[in-house]
């Protein structure tokens, strides 16, 4: 079985910053895209950023230019790098990994912006 475990998550003032990571317990190059995810309360889970195995990044326009996603497949994780955090960026995120049409999800970790 394939687990995915996130850590990183925690409370932060607005403008701050913080790195989340994604642990595999699977090699990481065996995933063909990897993503962070994230569900605000009382609203839909939403793509943060996903990133290929060759290193091909995609952000969601409330993100970029402040995120930042990479994996590091010899060391099987995944990395959120998160400035200039906003409230709004308050949510529970979840990794998330893709091999053949199957996913594989975390179960999430807390990000709490406080204003």
């Amino acid at each position: 079985q394939v687990q995915l475990v996130e850590s990183g998550g925690g409370l932060v003032q607005a403008g701050g910053s913080l790195r989340l990571s994604c642990a595999a317990s699977a090699s990481g190059s065996i995933f063909s895209i990897m993503g962070w995810y994230r569900q605000a309360p009382g609203k839909q889970r939403e793509l943060v950023a996903v990133v290929t195995r060759l290193g091909t990044t995609t952000y969601a326009d409330s993100v970029k230019g402040r995120f930042t996603i990479s994996r590091d497949n010899a060391k099987n994780t995944m990395l959120l790098q998160m400035n200039s955090l906003k409230p709004e960026d308050t949510a529970v995120y979840y990794c998330n990994a893709q091999l053949l049409g199957i996913n594989y999800w975390g179960k999430g970790t807390l990000v709490t912006v406080s204003s």
